[in-house]
């Protein structure tokens, strides 16, 4: 959700009712009223924010969320800049503009994965402005996530998605946004599903194959379904 103003609430549950289960929800999540939201119909909430004060991750905050509504029903949006002190990337809180203290290496990612479901990781270095992929992010994710992880920022070209299956290991998903030719971009929407369809198993153990979604905000009138992330942006699977 944009907004958590009633218009997008009622945006929201009209999404879930329509599809009960399918769907994940982002937007002013916290502990009070995420089971709500499972209880609409949402297959996982998305935070963010609730869990940061003043750059400070809360483990306590993320220990509510949990007794709310269980681990496997939370999604993590760790939203991540590159630090140019150290070059070390940490998540970004207020709408992108505050460094927290938390790192996004292994050592994070394993800590967290025991709270959650699924990472949804932002590179906002590139986000929504088709500059290419962060391999570098992309690496950091496929060699260290121990559990399902979707990559978001930069997409532009199919060779884009290839760059994600072979840095992340094919165990990175990832979403397309801005560059597809349905929004005004350039990148041909069927030639993404396509791509996706052609993708097989990894056999690597761990994430069976690199996949794409597509990430608009609030489109979802034309019967696709989504799920939607915590910048108020819904990813379509395929």
């Amino acid at each position: 959700m944009l907004g958590a103003d009633s218009a997008s609430r009622a945006s929201a549950r009209k999404a879930l009712t329509a599809w009960p289960g399918g769907l994940q929800l982002g937007g002013s999540v916290n502990s009070d009223n995420a089971s709500s939201w499972i209880d609409a119909g949402a297959s996982h909430v998305i935070v963010t924010s609730f869990i940061f004060d003043k750059g400070v991750f809360m483990s306590d905050k993320l220990t509510e969320l949990v007794a709310a509504v269980g681990k496997g029903h939370l999604v993590l949006d760790l939203s991540c800049r590159k630090s140019k002190e150290d070059g070390r990337y940490y998540v970004v809180t207020d709408r992108w503009q505050k460094f927290s203290q938390l790192v996004v290496d292994q050592a994070t990612l394993e800590m967290l994965a025991d709270s959650c479901d699924e990472f949804l990781v932002h590179g906002v270095d590139v986000e929504g402005m088709q500059l290419g992929i962060d391999k570098e992010l992309v690496s950091i994710l496929g060699q260290h996530s121990p559990i399902p992880v979707t990559y978001a920022g930069g997409a532009r070209s199919i060779s884009d998605l290839e760059i994600v299956k072979r840095a992340g290991g094919g165990r990175v998903d990832i979403t397309v946004g801005s560059a597809l030719d349905i929004f005004g971009g350039q990148l041909a929407y069927d030639d993404v599903v396509a791509w996706h369809n052609s993708q097989g198993d990894g056999g690597d153990g761990g994430r069976e194959s690199s996949h794409v979604s597509v990430a608009a905000a609030n489109q979802d009138d034309d019967g696709k379904m989504g799920m939607t992330q915590d910048d108020g942006t819904i990813l379509y699977r395929f």
